[in-house]
């Protein structure tokens, strides 16, 4: 395997994470605040770095790549069963393997080499989208098969997803953590708009088989970026864990670490608090043919969906204009009471258009929380916890807004659509307050 290189941006990881901790990063000192227009822009800074530019590269591919599976797999259950049950039973069967993994890929991430991680976990996940072809272009049609190939997919990327988050502050100077996050955060964003989009075009013209295969191409090129990149073994002599087996013993450690590091701990409380709350996507198809029904029921459904990843791209955009604040504890607290304000003006909104652009505004709320708790996961955490916080921080994100779906639904029944949206954003901002008050030092924190 290729180790890291000599050229002035494939700096040795140990002297990498030196420099990130003086935010020296290449040995340049940091760029002065850019002129005019460009400091509101994206700042793209740690696309200087050649390590960060292949990691992103690859995240860019993907991105799109991905969504095309995630929309190609429910539709080829619905086509076998035509339930919606079984595709939300799927839904549920790759959510198992994505937690535990995620929680062990936490560990494995702090104990070996990120990179032979990234590169072990992405082979397996490009197999799963070969056998996801094979399957549907030899026409199976077994639900058994695709959950099963579903779950095995999800274990792989929830083994993945912390390696990869936990390399970036390898990757780039501290400075620019929270403009690398904000380049990985819109990047993801836009593939959620693309890839479906991409998807439904694709579907009728050249079918379910060749979504899958597009997929397994794309992730060769993620391979081939993974395997440019320098090694990433762990820093610290006891990240190696003397030789013993990563286990669960391993995993309630970085549990207790989270327990006893404050900031981390807000970080990821104010996180469950936004998405359990306050993700209201579970009402969207009864605000569409209900609420919002004369604007069309599917077109409005459409809106709804597509206006909270819309406004996080724009804020990734624009995303010079807060990227470089200081106190990240108290950008995370404005952002989450910001997405708690917005969706409470989701729920007030009678006319589509005004509830388009309150959820627009909640995504660009969540841009600027995913920008700094990501940037605090890196900076809080020592290097030999990373993986763990990384793993963590999938499993909310991964559950969160399935708890929430679950809570919106059931209140949605009992209260009414708007009243249960109503009250989770009014419940957002006024528990993001509470929690900034009782806790001081996250308000103040800075990296």
């Amino acid at each position: 395997m290729e180790t890291a290189r000599s050229s002035d941006d494939d700096i040795e990881p140990t002297a990498r994470e030196k420099d990130a901790a003086t935010g020296d990063g290449d040995g340049d000192p940091a760029p002065p605040p850019r002129p005019g227009w460009r400091r509101w822009v994206m700042d793209t800074r740690p696309l200087r770095h050649r390590p960060f530019r292949r990691l992103w590269s690859s995240t860019t591919v993907t991105a799109v790549g991905s969504q095309l599976t995630a929309v190609a797999v429910p539709k080829q259950i619905y086509d076998i069963t035509g339930s919606s049950a079984w595709v939300g039973y799927a839904s549920f069967a790759g959510l198992l393997p994505l937690v535990v993994f995620a929680l062990w890929g936490g560990v494995i991430a702090d104990r070996i080499d990120r990179r032979t991680t990234m590169l072990v976990t992405n082979v397996g996940i490009a197999v799963t989208s070969l056998l996801f072809w094979a399957q549907s272009f030899a026409g199976l049609d077994s639900v058994a098969v695709l959950m099963v190939l579903l779950a095995a997919q999800q274990g792989f990327f929830g083994m993945n997803s912390p390696a990869r988050s936990a390399s970036v502050a390898r990757l780039v100077p501290a400075a620019e953590l929270p403009a690398a996050t904000a380049l990985q955060s819109t990047v993801a964003q836009t593939g959620m708009i693309i890839g479906p989009l991409l998807a439904g075009a694709l579907i009728p013209v050249l079918g379910l088989p060749t979504l899958y295969l597009i997929d397994a191409v794309a992730l060769c090129v993620t391979l081939w970026a993974v395997w440019k990149l320098p090694a990433l073994p762990p820093l610290t002599e006891g990240a190696a864990g003397g030789g013993r087996r990563a286990g669960w013993r391993d995993v309630a450690d970085g549990f207790r670490y989270i327990a006893t590091h404050r900031i981390l701990l807000m970080s990821f409380l104010a996180d469950i608090i936004a998405m359990v709350f306050g993700m209201p996507r579970a009402l969207f198809p009864q605000l569409a043919a209900h609420t919002y029904e004369p604007w069309g029921e599917g077109f409005a459904l459409g809106l709804l969906f597509a206006a909270i990843p819309l406004g996080a791209v724009a804020g990734g955009l624009l995303s010079g204009t807060f990227s470089r604040a200081r106190r990240h504890g108290l950008m995370v607290i404005a952002a989450v009471v910001s997405w708690g304000v917005a969706i409470t003006g989701f729920g007030l909104s009678p006319n589509l258009w005004w509830a388009v652009a309150f959820l627009a505004f909640a995504g660009v709320a969540d841009m600027v929380s995913m920008v700094f708790r990501g940037t605090i996961l890196q900076s809080a955490a020592t290097d030999d916890m990373r993986g763990r916080m990384q793993g963590v921080f999938t499993v909310v994100v991964a559950g969160g807004p399935r708890i929430a779906d679950l809570l919106h639904g059931t209140a949605g029944s009992l209260l009414g659509a708007r009243a249960a949206v109503v009250a989770g954003g009014v419940l957002v901002a006024v528990s993001t307050l509470g929690l900034a008050a009782a806790v001081p030092a996250f308000r103040r924190y800075t990296p």
